[in-house]
């Protein structure tokens, strides 16, 4: 299987830098005590830095709702995932436990300030491909059955036809969604190059470590930039 971002991303943001994990063997319907924590460490960090300020503002955060402006997103409509956490963070929101591997993705996406997500790769074997939607393109929202139809040239994450996150880092769909019975999963970590791709690899090594220490997973890792436009794994 691969991922791969295709060449007309790169050619609107060609410092675009992600970086990947995959994991297999997981059982994602038991506690985590040392995630749960993580979480909670990591949401008390963030409550210290942004509670009652203005997130767009961070200097962590600007160089995304940059990125968006060229992809043809309005951030102010639109916000990238981890700007969304510490906006809810910030207003005195509290930040839900939800399963141990969606609370693990926002442990280490809120410790780095990077927008991640975390995909189901069990339904389907085709490759992911982060892409312009096109007409055949189809999204179920989580929460919902009713069909969205992306709009043409949106930056999406998609398997085939079947559009797993609209508008880059917005929203991730129904068909990819992780639940207790998830079992291999496919992470990517969203950054730029010479801008915070450090952090990134960092998040990858993390990550990979806490799934092979608590989930006693296979696991592989890579990234994927403007020279090395896919990542492929057997696993």
């Amino acid at each position: 299987m691969k991922f791969i971002i295709n060449k007309e991303i790169f050619d609107k943001v060609d410092d675009m830098f992600v970086g990947v994990v995959v994991a297999r063997g997981i059982d994602n319907s038991k506690e985590y005590p040392n995630i749960t924590k993580m979480l909670d460490d990591s949401i008390k960090i963030a409550e210290e830095n942004f509670l009652e300020k203005k997130v767009k503002e961070d200097p962590l955060i600007i160089p995304y709702r940059d990125a968006f402006l060229k992809l043809g997103i309005n951030p102010n409509k639109f916000q990238c995932s981890v700007e969304a956490m510490f906006t809810r963070i910030s207003k005195g929101k509290q930040l839900p436990h939800i399963n141990p591997l969606v609370d693990l993705n926002n442990a280490i996406s809120l410790k780095y300030t990077l927008p991640m997500g975390t995909h189901d790769l069990s339904k389907s074997d085709l490759d992911i491909e982060m892409r312009l939607a096109n007409d055949d393109d189809t999204f179920i929202p989580m929460g919902s059955d009713e069909v969205e139809k992306p709009d043409i040239g949106e930056v999406v994450y998609a398997v085939g036809n079947e559009v797993r996150t609209r508008r880059w880092t917005w929203r991730q769909s129904r068909e990819g969604m992780i639940d207790d019975q998830t079992s291999y999963v496919f992470f990517p970590i969203d950054g730029f190059k010479g801008f915070n791709d450090d952090k990134v690899l960092e998040a990858v090594k993390e990550l990979e470590k806490v799934l092979k220490d608590e989930f006693k997973c296979e696991t592989v890792s890579g990234f994927v930039d403007k020279d090395n436009q896919e990542f492929e794994w057997d696993l």
